[in-house]
């Protein structure tokens, strides 16, 4: 019977004549036996195959190299080390023999140059576990969707309105380059071009899930590829990445917060469940206190604080010899350093900050009667700082298209958007959380190329 190496383990046939398949990670020869270990991609466990030297072809076998791909049929015993069980092997077949000059090699390879060769890095132990953490968090957040009432809802990866008005965003077109059409004025004609105006690649797919949360579903979330032109080259930046976006009608900005709480902590608490091999070797190589965090970050209450309040802790800390590389005053944009801080060292707990300037925020934020503030949110996390942001949205439609007005924006090119305002306006509320910053922080990985299988960045779209 044909077994995955995942099932071997897990329903362990001891005294079974079985078959696996997989690829070699090494093999150990001697004259009277070899000890052959297989791997699948289904686990990270590794299954130990005795290859006896009486099979028939062993002198054969032993010319087998890492990377190599077979099948073994054999018989699954208890083993005497580390592992459960281990297989005794009566038969193996051979599908492919490597070549010599096969690129992964069994002494430790630099993630840089794994990114080189994305096409096979699935194969090595960290990106096997990257990328089922990957799978079970994906899985993940369909389940806590799904039973918080949530209803799936794809949008359109082709846009013609900038969800976030920062304008880094790739433009769409048919036009040849040589030879582009001008109008009367001399700019470009987009009327000529596919879709008869100038589009784009999304940066989010929020401002659609309004259309549907208000419009009549209630409760949506949107999972999917999402694009920015901007020019970072950190580690923390992609050109292409994944975003979830939930957005819940009637709901306020603190029940914003309480779902982003218990997203954080069911993403959390299915990896510790599904993925603990995983976490235990990423934490061995790359974060040695990545589980303790995680595990503190699922079982603590999250602090909530007013921006303006942060501010002023921030500036009180400066004042008792705390250093941070950039400034604090109010009006600012917390930086990475500050986040870390309040969540890591002032209130050791994730930390949610509310009510940002409006100066600092997009144009869809809910303006607080103070006129300075918006109901927004930022979910900070010990390790990292800001995973989430968030806010309840402007459902005035007088003060959206006012605030619009005033970033002098094209109010006609929203007037979907705005129509929501003027037909059973209701409050409501979403956040965004980009994919990959979550399967970093999960994984403890430290480069975002490494939590995403093929990665798009400025002057890099192999593969």
């Amino acid at each position: 019977m044909y077994y995955l190496i995942k099932k071997v383990f897990e329903q362990k046939p001891v005294n079974e004549t079985i078959i696996v398949k997989g690829w070699i990670k090494s093999l150990r020869q001697s004259k009277k036996f070899s000890f052959m270990v297989l791997n699948d991609g289904t686990t990270q466990k590794d299954l130990q195959i005795i290859v006896d030297a009486t099979l028939p072809d062993y002198e054969n076998i032993c010319k087998l190299t890492m990377g190599s791909s077979v099948e073994v049929e054999g018989l699954l015993v208890a083993a005497q080390g580390k592992q459960p069980v281990e297989m005794q092997a009566k038969r193996v077949h051979v599908f492919c023999l490597n070549n010599e000059d096969y690129p992964l090699q069994k002494k430790e390879t630099s993630l840089e140059y794994l990114r080189e060769i994305a096409h096979l890095r699935s194969r090595t132990n960290t990106f096997s576990a990257v990328f089922r953490l990957r799978h079970v968090l994906a899985q993940a957040t369909h389940e806590f969707f799904t039973n918080e009432s949530f209803t799936y809802l794809h949008t359109p990866i082709i846009t013609a309105s900038d969800a976030e008005g920062a304008g880094e965003m790739f433009r769409l077109s048919t036009l040849p380059l040589d030879k582009l059409p001008k109008d009367e004025k001399g700019r470009i004609d987009f009327k000529q071009d596919y879709f008869g105006r100038e589009t784009f690649l999304s940066v989010s797919g929020q401002l659609e899930a309004e259309t549907f949360a208000v419009g009549g579903l209630g409760r949506v979330y949107t999972f999917g590829p999402t694009f920015r032109s901007e020019n970072s080259n950190t580690a923390r930046h992609l050109s292409e990445f994944w975003m979830v976006e939930p957005e819940a009608a009637f709901n306020t900005l603190e029940d914003n917060a309480a779902l982003a709480t218990g997203y954080v902590k069911h993403l959390i608490k299915k990896s510790i469940e599904l993925c603990g091999d995983e976490l235990e070797f990423l934490a061995s190589r790359y974060s040695p206190d990545n589980l303790k965090t995680l595990e503190h970050v699922m079982n603590s209450p999250f602090e909530t604080v007013t921006y303006t309040k942060a501010i002023e802790i921030l500036q009180q800390e400066i004042t008792k010899g705390q250093k941070f590389d950039y400034p604090v005053s109010w009006g600012m944009d917390l930086q990475t350093e500050h986040e870390r801080f309040l969540a890591e060292q002032y209130f050791k707990r994730p930390t949610i900050v509310t009510d940002y300037p409006k100066a600092i925020k997009a144009f869809y934020m809910k303006q607080n009667d103070d006129g300075k503030t918006v109901r927004a949110m930022d979910v900070l996390v010990p390790g990292v700082g800001e995973l989430i942001g968030g806010s309840q949205r402007e459902d005035n439609y007088d003060k959206l298209v006012g605030r619009m007005n005033e970033m002098k924006m094209d109010v006609a090119n929203y007037w979907w958007y705005t129509d929501l305002r003027k037909y059973g306006s209701v409050p409501h509320a979403g956040f965004g959380l980009g994919f990959e910053r979550a399967v970093m922080y999960i994984s403890g990985m430290q480069n975002i190329r490494d939590v995403i299988p093929f990665p798009r960045t400025p002057k890099n779209a192999e593969f």
